[in-house]
C-alpha cells in the first residue's frame, strides 16, 4: 500500500471517529433532553449581536386586534392548581408569552424576559403571563425552578384565544390596558432593553 492511500485510509477512520463521537455527542444529549439546554445556550449568543433586539418602531398602536369579552374567559391553571381567567388581568398591560421548556428558542430568550420583569416590577398596572404550553406541566415546572425565574407563568385550562394562536414558539404579544393587542413577536428576541421596558411603563401611563 502506497503512502497516499494510507494517508488516505487514516483520513477516513479520524473522520469516522470525529464522527462517530459527535453522534454519541448528540445522542447523549438527547436522551438526557440537554439537548434543548445546549441549542438554547447557542441561541442566546445570537442575542448577543443585537440583531434579535424587540423593536418597538414598528408597533401596530392603531390597526391590532382587540380582544374579546369571550378571549377574556380563557382559563389559566396556576402552579398551585387554581384556575385564573384572563379577566383577572383586564384593565392592566400584559407581557403574554407563549412557551415550552423543550423549545430551545424559548430556552434563549427567557433570561431577557426575566430582565424585562425585573426592570417593570415595580409598576402596578404591568401584568406578566408566561403560557406554558408543555403537555406535562411538571417539566416546565422544573425549568423554572432550575433556573430561579421569578416570573408568573400558567398552563392553559380553555382552548386559547384566536388572537393568542401561533404557528411559532415563542410568540410573544403586548396586550394595552385597553385590550388591543399593540406587539406582536413570532420567535425568539430580547426584551432586556431599557427601551423595551420604558416602552411598556409609558403605555401603562397613558
Amino acid at each position: 500500500m502506497s503512502s497516499t492511500e494510507k494517508s488516505k485510509k487514516s483520513g477516513w477512520k479520524q473522520s469516522l471517529i470525529e464522527w462517530g463521537v459527535i453522534f454519541a455527542i448528540g445522542a447523549i444529549l438527547y436522551a438526557t433532553g440537554l439537548h434543548t439546554e445546549v441549542l438554547g445556550t447557542m441561541q442566546r449568543a445570537m442575542l448577543w449581536t443585537g440583531f434579535f433586539d424587540a423593536d418597538t418602531s414598528q408597533i401596530a398602536t392603531t390597526d391590532g386586534p382587540m380582544l374579546s369579552d369571550s378571549d377574556y374567559q380563557f382559563a389559566m391553571r396556576q402552579t398551585n392548581g387554581e384556575t385564573t381567567s384572563l379577566s383577572d388581568f383586564r384593565g392592566d398591560v400584559l407581557f403574554v408569552n407563549v412557551w415550552a421548556s423543550w423549545c430551545p428558542p424559548c430556552v434563549a430568550e427567557m433570561p431577557t424576559i426575566e430582565t424585562l420583569y425585573n426592570n417593570v416590577a415595580g409598576h402596578k398596572n404591568i401584568r406578566f403571563i408566561l403560557l406554558s404550553m408543555d403537555e406535562e406541566p411538571q417539566k416546565a415546572v422544573n425549568f423554572m425552578k432550575r433556573k430561579d425565574f421569578g416570573m408568573p407563568y400558567y398552563f392553559p385550562a380553555s382552548s386559547l384565544p384566536a388572537e393568542f394562536r401561533s404557528q411559532y414558539l415563542p410568540t410573544t404579544y403586548i396586550i394595552s390596558k385597553q385590550g388591543k393587542v399593540v406587539y406582536k413577536k413570532e420567535g425568539i428576541a430580547d426584551y432586556s432593553s431599557t427601551n423595551f421596558a420604558q416602552w411598556m411603563i409609558d403605555l401603562a401611563e397613558q
